[in-house]
């Protein structure tokens, strides 16, 4: 850190742990410093309520009278993990033909971490969505809150629609903008989708 402690910077680190009971975990200093520690409130400000272990995170952090803070989330990426699917239900789909598939949007209906999975509903479907743990993980949360918005890619597996990513709803809300084919259109229906909620 420099002299004025007041300054923010950016950083690239990895969570070492977060708990969302506790509302707090920490990331490692990409410098060796101290550990860096990540606020639930600072996360569901990037609109998640949970990170998953080994993610890489970039965030804005700032250094207080308690040690270094994140103040500001800019972006998640999953766990490093083997180019494999998260269960096997997958496995018959390439991650090239999973990001392919349309990110709809959702909210979730339940999820037990302890047992290992929940359900999902897409906006105005009826229809439950199979919410695994690990593809959890793949997508870099290590767990949900019932009524979260996300965003998710749907297959149709040995027992029904399940999800096959997830995203939080924000950076469904960034790919649909900027990398997606008609990235406007599938922004503007995401929007129009949230909406109607």
């Amino acid at each position: 850190m420099t002299d004025n402690d007041d300054q923010q910077r950016e950083v690239a680190g990895v969570v070492k742990w977060f708990d969302g009971s506790k509302g707090f975990g920490f990331l490692t200093d990409p410098d060796g410093g101290a550990d860096i520690l990540l606020h639930a409130n600072v996360l569901r400000n990037f609109g998640q309520s949970s990170v998953a272990e080994g993610a890489h995170v970039r965030a804005m952090v700032q250094k207080t009278p308690r040690g270094i803070q994140a103040v500001e989330i800019l972006a998640i990426d999953a766990p490093a993990s083997e180019p494999m699917p998260a269960i096997a239900d997958l496995c018959s789909a390439t991650p090239e033909e999973v990001a392919r598939l349309p990110l709809l949007p959702a909210r979730v209906k339940w999820f037990d971490k302890a047992k290992g999975f929940g359900f999902a509903n897409i906006f105005e479907q009826k229809a439950d969505v199979f919410l695994h743990v690990e593809v959890l993980r793949h997508s870099g949360f290590s767990d949900l809150a019932v009524g979260e918005a996300i965003a998710i890619r749907v297959v149709d597996g040995r027992r029904g629609l399940m999800a096959a990513q997830i995203l939080s709803w924000e950076r469904a809300v960034t790919e649909a903008r900027g990398t997606q084919p008609g990235g406007a259109a599938a922004l503007a229906k995401l929007r129009l989708v949230a909406g109607a909620v």
